[in-house]
């Protein structure tokens, strides 16, 4: 067993094994994710909450109304599904439009030129109004 682990290996072997095992994992987790269609955004969305679990929360209300928080921030916006695509207007940033991809739980809301935004979507907990 020592052997195994004073062999001298190639670098050039170890960043093959790493690119390729690392292009296999990722092959793997984004074959498992899917696109939703318009009709199954809203029915997946309204009255959850999309967020990381740790630094914000995005709340969808099942009248199009939308409440943010973010690091400790409260904020209000509107939410609705457009050609495809879920389009959220608050903030600074305005009206934002993604493509919405679904693994169970998991979601990434994807937008041309940007990095996905990666979440769970889930119902919300009680909060303290502030």
């Amino acid at each position: 067993m020592l052997a195994l682990f004073t062999r001298r290996v190639s670098p050039k072997c170890c960043w093959t094994i790493l690119i390729g095992g690392s292009l296999a994992a990722g092959a793997a987790s984004a074959a498992e994710f899917r696109q939703l269609g318009g009709p199954e955004i809203k029915a997946r969305f309204a009255g959850m909450e999309f967020t990381d679990e740790v630094h914000w929360a995005i709340v969808f209300g099942r009248d199009g109304s939308l409440s943010s928080f973010e690091m400790g921030a409260a904020g209000k916006g509107t939410w609705k599904s457009e050609k495809g695509e879920l389009c959220l207007t608050y903030g600074r940033e305005g009206r934002r439009c993604y493509q919405v991809w679904v693994s169970g739980k998991n979601v990434q809301l994807r937008s041309e030129g940007r990095l996905p935004e990666d979440g769970v979507l889930q119902k919300p907990p009680p909060r303290k109004p502030h």
